[in-house]
């Protein structure tokens, strides 16, 4: 399966569909256990989300990707701290392209990739969007990527891409994959897509822990 072939940024999920057969499915057990895990959030984390979403509210329609990703996303993950010596959170690492973000085993190089993650800074609808850009085509792409990665390709493998403020979560089990609906940032869904991500690094933590027990 050639993912390294064909470029994510061209990646649309009607072309991911027809060139490796996935398909999309109203749920997944593994889409549904990770949204409604249950996760503390601090009243020091409120706090710190609550300053990220004003910088957020002010700047959202003028951020470019990098800023989007410096300003918001990336202290949204320090926060979370994927960081241990099992996994880490990684940033433009190659797999069989360049991904965004991913989580994976190891902690200096990625190794078997759980999580992968797209951002695109400008909204579907604006006039300044390229039509062919389709944030979750780019995600799923990533995610093939890695499921080839993994030594165990039964197990899902799980996603997220963010649209400006809007955030989906995907996971993909063999060639089937499910998404969420859209949590947005600048409302107080940001307090569930937390929740999410610390979920993710328990599912994480979880899995790693079964192959290095």
């Amino acid at each position: 399966m050639a993912i390294s072939e064909k470029p994510f940024a061209s990646c649309t999920l009607k072309s991911v569909d027809k060139q490796f057969r996935t398909r999309r499915t109203e749920q997944l057990p593994s889409l549904t256990d990770w949204l409604n895990r249950p996760a503390e959030i601090s009243n020091f984390e409120r706090e710190a989300l609550m300053r990220f979403q004003r910088g957020l509210n002010f700047n959202v329609h003028d951020w470019n990707e990098h800023e989007l990703d410096t300003h918001f996303i990336g202290p949204i993950f320090a926060l979370i701290d994927f960081s241990t010596l099992a996994f880490n959170h990684f940033s433009q690492r190659d797999i069989e392209a360049t991904v965004d973000g991913m989580v994976a085993s190891s902690y200096r190089e990625p190794e078997q990739p759980f999580f992968v993650f797209q951002d695109y800074k400008l909204n579907l609808d604006s006039d300044d969007c390229p039509a062919h850009v389709d944030p979750a085509g780019q995600c799923l792409a990533a995610m093939l990527a890695g499921q080839m990665l993994n030594p165990s390709p039964d197990l899902p493998v799980y996603g997220c891409n963010v649209m400006g403020s809007l955030w989906q979560f995907m996971t993909l089990e063999d060639r089937q994959y499910a998404t969420s609906p859209g949590y947005s940032a600048t409302s107080d869904d940001l307090f569930d897509v937390v929740r999410i991500l610390k979920t993710l690094k328990q599912i994480v933590a979880e899995r790693v822990a079964a192959v290095n027990p």
